[in-house]
């Protein structure tokens, strides 16, 4: 397995602070994706990232290699619709992870 950092570039600078109804929609269904990636195993840290100059996404993930990466950006329903979202995809050649804590019902 290897890791990647992916990094959400929206459409313009001003988003998500002028967004329209159709694109908070289509982040909604972007949301539940990663939640239901996130459950699977393979999205570790996925969430907004709010900046002086803007708002930008990230995701670190856990997958075979670059392209179920790639794959992964792909099918992000943010990025199939047609609004001008992409993910720039960068391997991770470590990641130090912090331990589980507390233990299971």
């Amino acid at each position: 397995m290897a890791y990647f950092f992916m990094r959400l570039v929206p459409p313009r600078p001003t988003f998500p602070h002028d967004g329209t109804g159709e694109e908070m929609a289509a982040m909604k269904r972007h949301a539940e994706y990663w939640h239901q990636k996130a459950v699977a195993g393979s999205a570790i840290a996925v969430g907004p990232v709010f900046e002086t100059g803007g708002a930008f996404g990230i995701a670190i993930v856990e997958v075979a290699d670059q392209a179920a990466a790639k794959a992964l950006a792909d099918a992000d329903p943010i990025v199939t619709s047609g609004f001008g979202f992409r993910f720039d995809v960068s391997p991770m050649p470590s990641i130090i992870l912090r331990p589980q804590t507390g233990t299971a019902i």
